[in-house]
């Protein structure tokens, strides 16, 4: 089995990862598009040339591998997918014979968390348009990471019914600190997810935000929406 998982950044991706990377049966992949994004956008990110330095750039090659044998002699591959790198022209095709996993957040936590790394985010930087044509083009299930940090196992059966995966336990918990299978990006990044052992617990309350911050909340919420209507039940 081959999972693209489709999330936004700050999405509780890294996470998932962790949670299916932890299986014995699983190799996983961290964001595979990402220095072709760089590559192709130009946009400044932080550790931006060591991505570029360290990943495959030309978008066609990191789809062949995406398709390729699976690594490490596993039986499956979790990919982690963000779904704003797909630029217009990046092969998509390898993802049709996928099982495509969508992951959402609500806006505002996306936004309070994201604006923690990185200053002055806009729409494209936060992922939630791009998240929904992908979906529309490889539609799957639905997961909202707040049902996840509610109730890890009840979410985590309930997706791998949904995909005809048998669950493991080994998912609810991994070891604390980096993993093999990080992004060379990870120093900036992970800090948080490299200090658990498994998922943080039930969220607080949405975070009040103001501004820009708090406008940008705004303009992403019907794409939330329109996904969160399809969310799996929990």
């Amino acid at each position: 089995m081959r999972i693209a998982t489709w999330s936004g950044p700050r999405n509780l991706s890294t996470a998932m990862m962790y949670a299916f990377g932890n299986r014995p049966d699983f190799a996983a992949w961290d964001e595979p598009f990402y220095a072709a994004y760089l590559e192709a956008t130009g946009i400044d990110h932080p550790m931006r040339e060591d991505v570029l330095a360290a990943s495959e750039c030309d978008p066609k090659r990191v789809a062949e591998r995406c398709g390729g044998p699976i690594p490490e002699g596993r039986r499956h591959v979790y990919m982690k997918h963000m779904a704003f790198h797909m630029e217009p022209g990046f092969p998509l095709d390898w993802a049709e014979s996928c099982v495509n996993v969508h992951l959402i957040r609500h806006p505002a936590r996306v936004v309070a968390s994201y604006v923690a790394k990185r200053d002055n985010p806009v729409m494209r930087d936060i992922g939630f348009e791009a998240q929904l044509a992908i979906f529309e083009r490889l539609p799957g299930p639905v997961v909202d990471s707040t049902d996840i940090l509610r109730d890890p196992e009840a979410a985590l059966r309930r997706l791998c019914d949904e995909i005809d995966l048998g669950f493991d336990p080994s998912m609810l918990s991994w070891p604390a600190g980096p993993k093999p299978f990080d992004g060379v990006w990870a120093p900036h990044w992970y800090g948080s997810v490299h200090q658990s052992t498994g998922f943080a617990g039930s969220e607080a309350p949405l975070p009040e935000l103001e501004g820009e911050a708090r406008d940008l909340v705004d303009r992403a919420l019907p794409f939330y929406e329109r996904l969160a209507a399809e969310a799996l039940q929990i």
